[in-house]
């Protein structure tokens, strides 16, 4: 009974901190990710006057296209969606022509577009949609299965059309 007692802390410890390394490692593993994303509010902040962040995601379809997408509203309650370039080495690219800003109301939204899908391609399974960048053009990127097979689609932001035929993924 003595010895139970005296493994007992040690192995409550040992579980504690194998639970403290693995916070760390998550940690260590995000921490480029999260300074993107505060290099991207930032960026979205001081250019385009996004006050408030709702929703942070980054989009990369190639390798010279690597975006931040935040949306959020500005001073005057007006939403907005804001797109950050970045450079390969995760930093902002600084050009004027690496941030665009839009109302959100002045494009398609993630809910008109779901409803589009919907119509468009019934009984489709929606794995992901985000906003992004195809051929220079400001989209939406949709992935999505249907009949056992996975695809990539996108719809320009400006009105909700399709930007060409999509994409279809090998099967195995």
């Amino acid at each position: 009974m003595r010895k139970r007692k005296k493994w007992l802390p040690l192995a409550i410890s040992a579980a504690l901190l194998l639970l403290f390394g693995l916070g760390q490692f998550y940690a260590y593993i995000m921490k480029d990710q999260w300074a993107e994303r505060s290099a991207a509010r930032e960026v979205a902040r001081s250019r385009a006057g996004l006050t408030e962040v709702t929703k942070a995601q980054k989009s990369v379809w190639d390798e010279n296209a690597v975006y931040w997408v935040l949306t959020g509203k500005n001073e005057s309650g007006t939403e907005l969606m804001v797109w950050v370039r970045f450079t390969l080495d995760g930093k902002p690219a600084g050009g004027d022509n690496d941030i665009y800003a839009a109302e959100l109301s002045q494009g398609t939204s993630e809910q008109q577009i779901r409803e589009k899908l919907a119509s468009e391609l019934p009984g489709a399974d929606i794995r992901r949609l985000l906003p992004g960048v195809f051929n220079g053009e400001y989209a939406w990127q949709v992935f999505y299965k249907q009949e056992g097979r996975y695809y990539y689609r996108f719809y320009r932001f400006s009105d909700g059309t399709a930007i060409g035929d999509g994409y279809s993924l090998p099967s195995k």
